[in-house]
């Protein structure tokens, strides 16, 4: 007798999904252009809609219009996107050396192109996860295109009043010229399908952010392009060029950064002392190092801790760049990427520094060539994160000479979603999981829960974390998978275990780096995906996120200067 074949739940149906997803990416790549609308595209937008994304909300309900996720997506694409009905993704291709204006949104470093009226080109040079991370959004703001031109037409496929005048609207918006805005707002909820306050509150979040158009204006836009390819048969398409699919995955922007590191390194005579990597912010760490001794009046009128909060407002510009330059007098080299890669580094030759920072157990070795150096990398995105580190951790060779880099430790801190705790909160990780295959990375971290004790509220987890393909690719199925199974992750994150893998190549089985190298691994919470509300596409960390990640930054000194003693 046959046993009944159990009935799928929802975590196992949405990770078939994700995977049928990531097969009709990997395969539209390889071919090298889709119609989003077409077969392709649908196949897709099948798979998107199955798996019901926490960060793209009502993606799947037939009217109402995901705001909260358009916001998301449109901060991480280039302005203007909405408006062409060609895109390409390219490698680095020598369009910046052209008259093109490149186009960057700051959530998503990425160069873009407006090559005309209709195309965009897209630099994709951060390796897979970026172009999947960037599909992921497009597909998702097709269907929402949909919706609008749904929205607009009545019965009869012809337009509504109410899109003819948004028509009007945007091209007195265009035109600078007055409007008003309760009218407006009232047209534009019937558009959307939302509420007439979601719509105001919607509205005023987008003007709000100078590197996004406004909702008037990008509803405009894809509806009329949507409208287009179902009336007069204008399709939209995306498409790959041939260098970029020939370039993808041989690590050829990551061995240009770092080339470019060990050659700086050389050249500001630090090679041979201790190496310490910390994957960070670039601010965290020169500001822990400098700020005191840079703002000596604001560091005698406010706590560390404040003086943080202050050089994180954005009004604070100018006390930013005195820690800047103070900091380039006293032994930061900073290195602008110029690779591709968008990662940009800073080395702090901690000899140099004259005043020891308050928050910091300072003590250094009495030998020069025993005192540590600090290297700081840009976080790198997903896949691109074993590129970099397996390139970093490589000999530096040249003509003149072969050598191991002398590390000692890596530190990563990075954003993560947590699976049970709060925005700000931090996790420290035992091991990852990376989604989707059995690869699993268990290491020695040297950090604790202990060393994260506080007064400051923040909550601290130990335990697995998961490296997800993509953090728009998770649902609250999936994650209270991984949170109630025998698994039980703390958190999401999508950089872990591709760091992990070019580390351990590089001290087990290369034997480039010292097989003992201390690794230190913490995380603060961007997010709570599971928690309705808590998305992060329910907004930044802002201030709140100052704490974790100072707190995050003096551990790792500080245990980067206790072992140099």
């Amino acid at each position: 007798m046959s046993l009944p074949i159990p009935n799928r739940n929802r975590a196992q149906i949405s990770r078939a999904a994700i995977e049928r997803l990531y097969i009709a990416m990997r395969h539209l790549f390889i071919r090298g252009s889709y119609k989003p609308l077409g077969v392709s595209g649908e196949a897709m937008i099948e798979a998107l809609t199955e798996l019901r994304p926490e960060i793209y909300g009502s993606v799947n309900e037939p009217e109402r219009v995901e705001l909260n996720g358009l916001f998301y997506i449109f901060q991480r694409l280039p302005k203007g996107i909405e408006e062409c009905r060609f895109v390409k993704l390219i490698s680095r291709e020598g369009y910046e050396q052209t008259d093109f204006t490149p186009i960057v949104p700051p959530a998503r470093r990425r160069n873009a192109y407006r090559i005309d009226k209709e195309e965009m080109y897209i630099e994709m040079t951060r390796g897979r996860s970026d172009i999947y991370d960037i599909l992921t959004h497009l597909t998702f703001m097709y269907i929402e295109s949909e919706k609008i031109r749904r929205n607009s037409e009545n019965h009869r496929g012809a337009k509504r009043r109410e899109w003819n005048m948004l028509e009007e609207i945007v091209k007195r918006e265009e035109a600078g010229e007055e409007y008003n805005r309760e009218v407006a707002y009232t047209y534009l909820s019937t558009l959307l399908g939302r509420t007439y306050q979601e719509t105001i509150t919607a509205c005023e979040r987008f003007d709000n952010d100078p590197n996004v158009n406004s909702i008037f204006h990008i509803t405009y836009w894809l509806g009329c392009l949507s409208s287009q390819e179902d009336q007069e048969k204008k399709d939209r398409e995306i498409s790959f060029s041939s260098t970029l699919r020939d370039m993808i995955g041989h690590h050829l922007h990551g061995s240009r950064w770092a080339h470019a590191i060990k050659e700086a390194l050389h050249e500001h005579n630090m090679n041979g002392r201790p190496l310490h990597i910390i994957s960070a912010n670039l601010h965290s760490v020169m500001n822990c190092l400098y700020a005191e001794a840079a703002l000596p009046k604001e560091a005698a009128k406010y706590p560390t801790k404040e003086l943080f909060q202050l050089l994180s407002l954005p009004e604070n510009g100018k006390l930013r760049q005195r820690v800047t330059d103070y900091a380039r007098q006293h032994g930061m080299v900073q290195l602008d990427d110029t690779s591709g890669t968008n990662i940009s580094v800073q080395f702090f030759d901690l000899s140099k520094i004259k005043k020891a920072p308050r928050s910091l157990e300072w003590k250094l070795p009495e030998k020069k060539e025993e005192v540590p150096v600090v290297f700081v990398m840009d976080y790198a995105f997903g896949e691109q994160a074993y590129e970099t580190m397996d390139e970093l951790l490589r000999p530096h060779e040249t003509v003149d000479y072969h050598h191991d880099l002398p590390v000692a430790s890596v530190n990563i801190m990075g954003k993560a979603g947590i699976l049970e705790g709060g925005k700000g909160d931090i996790m420290v990780p035992s091991a990852h999981v990376f989604e989707g295959t059995a690869d699993n990375y268990p290491f020695k971290n040297d950090l604790c829960k202990e060393d994260f004790e506080n007064d400051l509220g923040i909550g601290v987890l130990e335990g697995l974390m998961i490296t997800v393909l993509g953090t728009s690719l998770q649902n609250r199925d999936i994650l209270r998978y991984f949170r109630k199974s025998s698994w039980q992750a703390i958190g999401l994150e999508m950089e872990g275990a591709h760091y992990q893998k070019a580390i351990q190549a590089a001290s087990k089985i290369r034997h480039s780096v010292n097989e003992d190298v201390v690794l230190r691994y913490a995380y603060y919470a961007s997010d709570n995906p599971l928690e309705t509300g808590s998305t992060l596409a329910s907004g930044s960390l802002g201030l709140s996120g100052v704490a974790p990640t100072y707190m995050i930054t003096r551990v790792f000194l500080n245990k980067i200067l206790a072992t140099s003693r």
